[in-house]
């Protein structure tokens, strides 16, 4: 039995009158929600009418460890706001929004922070693990705010909201990030200039998210004042990544993206699977995040899942799926600011020279282009890298000083 509540108590406060009318909670009987904390599945019954309009807003908290010994020193806010999906359709998302309690920025720049690979489970939602201590990538996010940038980190399409994530969806990813901007720059609890500069930011998924959003940046959110977008390992090219990934010991992301593909164009991807391929399927979507779903599942290779026998990665190359993965190809668009792509020669989940043809693409249509190598082993510590490059970058596109380039 569950019952159906507007928030109360002191959370509740922060909910605007509007947002109250839209939104509901469903919540067991019973149960109780720690103030601050991320709250259970929301569904929005309406939606405001422009990209970026906050749905609603809540207190929040940016734990730097799990047993949340450490917070950061920011306020956050967490929120639901409009966008839309890959049709363009309207839809609610929600993220947080972290403003650092001391700035030297007399106009506090704010940092549109794509989050890499979380799972697809809701209970991976960058904003839920934020509050948890568990977000993998609170270190990078730290940095920003050490520098006294705001910073806005979305859930993307279907994490912590009704569906499955649109995991790898390149519109819909872009789309999220950008509109994130808009929602921190309208919040007003967080007394964030609304036309003030902007960067992007991202590595994995994020670097592609935050390469999406670059691209869509001239015609989805023009009036924006980017000043740059640092992009870490990005997955431009899915047939690439696909080969590389199926089998490998993240071949769990693998199954993410066709799961998330499917969800975004309609697909029902149960025909193609075994009964044991379904259990996997549904385990990595509905229970495991993405330390989990690696420790459990190293080495998935999909012909092992399929009812034929073959590998997922052929069908990506026969229709429908290979218009869907050409969809999902970046590097078809031009970027109108800086772009900083960092890629280690030793990643192992996103091969090197899908980054380096992504800078040459970008540099051919005109594009400051600045591909900067290294030699970090593995796609993980590589994260390192992509912010200590990163963040001393966006602090000289923030300055104004002219951007160099590789191209």
């Amino acid at each position: 039995m569950v019952c159906r509540r507007v928030l109360g108590g002191r959370a509740a406060a922060s909910f605007t009158a509007a947002a109250c009318a839209v939104l509901t909670f469903t919540v067991p009987c019973g149960e109780a929600v720690a103030a601050g904390q991320p709250r259970p599945q929301q569904r929005p019954m309406a939606l405001p009418a422009a990209n970026g309009d906050v749905l609603s807003s809540e207190p929040g908290v940016f734990h730097l460890d799990p047993l949340k010994a450490f917070k950061a020193k920011a306020t956050a806010h967490r929120i639901m706001y409009r966008t839309t999906d890959r049709a363009g359709k309207p839809i609610a998302v929600t993220g947080t929004v972290l403003n650092p309690t001391t700035s030297p920025h007399a106009q506090r720049p704010i940092v549109a922070f794509a989050p890499g690979t979380q799972g697809l489970a809701d209970k991976c939602a960058p904003s839920r693990q934020l509050a948890e201590g568990t977000e993998y990538e609170a270190l990078p996010i730290k940095r920003l705010l050490d520098q006294g940038y705001a910073v806005v980190v979305t859930d993307y399409q279907g994490l912590g909201t009704p569906g499955v994530h649109t995991y790898m969806t390149r519109e819909a990813q872009g789309r999220a990030v950008l509109d994130s901007v808009r929602a921190a720059q309208r919040l007003d609890a967080a007394h964030l200039p609304d036309a003030g500069p902007v960067a992007l930011y991202g590595y994995s998924q994020g670097g592609g998210a935050t390469a999406s959003a670059a691209e869509l940046a001239p015609t989805y959110a023009p009036e924006l004042k980017i000043k740059g977008a640092v992009v870490g390992a990005p997955p431009a090219d899915m047939n690439k990544v696909a080969d590389s990934m199926d089998g490998s010991a993240y071949g769990a992301f693998f199954n993410y993206a066709l799961s998330g593909l499917a969800t975004a164009y309609g697909i029902d991807i149960d025909p193609y699977l075994t009964a044991h391929g379904r259990r996997v399927t549904n385990d990595l979507r509905d229970n495991l995040c993405t330390t989990q779903a690696l420790a459990k599942y190293p080495f998935l290779n999909s012909r092992f899942l399929t009812v034929d026998g073959r590998p997922l990665t052929e069908r990506l190359k026969r229709a429908p799926w290979d218009r869907i993965v050409a969809d999902q190809q970046l590097g078809k668009r031009k970027p109108a600011v800086p772009v900083l792509l960092s890629h280690s020669a030793l990643d192992d989940v996103v091969p090197q020279q899908v980054g380096k043809n992504l800078a040459a693409d970008w540099c051919r249509r005109g594009t400051t282009v600045k591909f900067t190598g290294n030699h970090i082993p593995g796609h993980i510590a590589a994260t390192e890298a992509t912010s200590a490059e990163g963040i001393p970058w966006l602090a000289d596109r923030f300055a104004g000083r002219t951007a160099t380039k590789t191209c």
